[in-house]
């Protein structure tokens, strides 16, 4: 059984990848990429390493050749990739895939007003309609990403948020990977939807609760409307639309997180896995001391 995995030079990618050579041969396994240097260490190891772009169509199904489950990382172009996704789905049931499994986000359908949630609904109707076996993991946020809002409230002693009174459970992408990695190597889970989030569900005040432990001083949480946080993450630089294009990205999540599509906290990790799920405080301990 051939397996890939696309977007094989991203850290998703590289830790699913390392996680299934744990129990599949190194020529069962395919990563495509655009950049194959950089998977070098990989194919050193016999993992066979094919060249595609999402961009360029023509190159995909000559890297899905061969291929009967293939996991579909979603790319980084949010105003591009429901395009890029279908180009890929059409790709993968050319060249001979079997099954598709997609990484997207939770609660996708509109109106979740999540700057991701389009392209995410988007792929998983394509996908759903393909006429290929699917499963689709919808992801939490990364806990990862919340080193920088834990530093920054620490520092000021205060979260600023948009968040309202809503809840999220952030999760570890290492058990992101993990759940991926399992469903991969598996010729179960077809035309099944999982919500792959941390154990525990957070609320802005909770959060502050948290950075004031870890950093070992008082953080208070304030509540801010959508336009004021853009702002204040823009500040003087207002004229810089990359800055702006990310703050508004970010307001997008809390937006989402404050109307309650993120709210979903399962067990799904464990479940597919066989693993407890790291918890936010135990990724964000890692992130500061520098250790996996």
């Amino acid at each position: 059984m051939k397996l890939a995995i696309t977007g094989g030079s991203g850290q998703l990618a590289r830790r699913a990848a390392a996680l299934v050579l744990e129990t599949v041969a190194p020529e069962d396994l395919i990563l495509t990429t655009r950049t194959p240097a950089a998977l070098a260490a990989f194919a050193a190891r016999g993992v066979a390493v094919r060249a595609a772009d999402f961009a360029a169509p023509e190159s995909l199904r000559a890297a899905f050749a061969g291929v009967e489950r293939l996991l579909l990382i979603s790319a980084t172009d949010l105003a591009r990739r429901s395009e890029q996704h279908r180009a890929a789905l059409d790709a993968a049931r050319v060249a001979g895939v079997r099954h598709v499994i997609y990484t997207s986000g939770l609660k996708p359908e509109p109106p979740n007003p999540a700057g991701v949630a389009p392209s995410h609904y988007a792929t998983e109707q394509a996908l759903t309609q393909s006429g290929l076996d699917w499963t689709i993991l919808r992801h939490s946020l990364y806990a990862d990403y919340q080193a920088p809002e834990a530093a920054q409230s620490i520092a000021s002693g205060t979260l600023l948020h948009n968040r309202g009174a809503g809840k999220i459970a952030y999760v570890a992408r290492e058990d992101c990977a993990a759940v991926a990695a399992a469903v991969l190597v598996s010729r179960e889970h077809a035309s099944r939807c999982y919500d792959i989030t941390g154990p525990q569900s957070y609320s802005a005040t909770q959060l502050a609760a948290l950075y004031a432990e870890l950093g070992g001083r008082p953080v208070i949480e304030r509540a801010v409307s959508d336009a004021e946080l853009i702002a204040t993450m823009v500040g003087s630089a207002g004229t810089d639309d990359h800055l702006r294009y990310g703050a508004e990205l970010v307001a997008s999540f809390g937006r989402s997180i404050r109307e309650g599509y993120m709210a979903a906290c399962t067990e799904d990790v464990a479940k597919l896995t066989g693993r407890v799920p790291r918890s936010l405080r135990a990724v964000l301990e890692s992130l500061r001391t520098g250790a996996t």
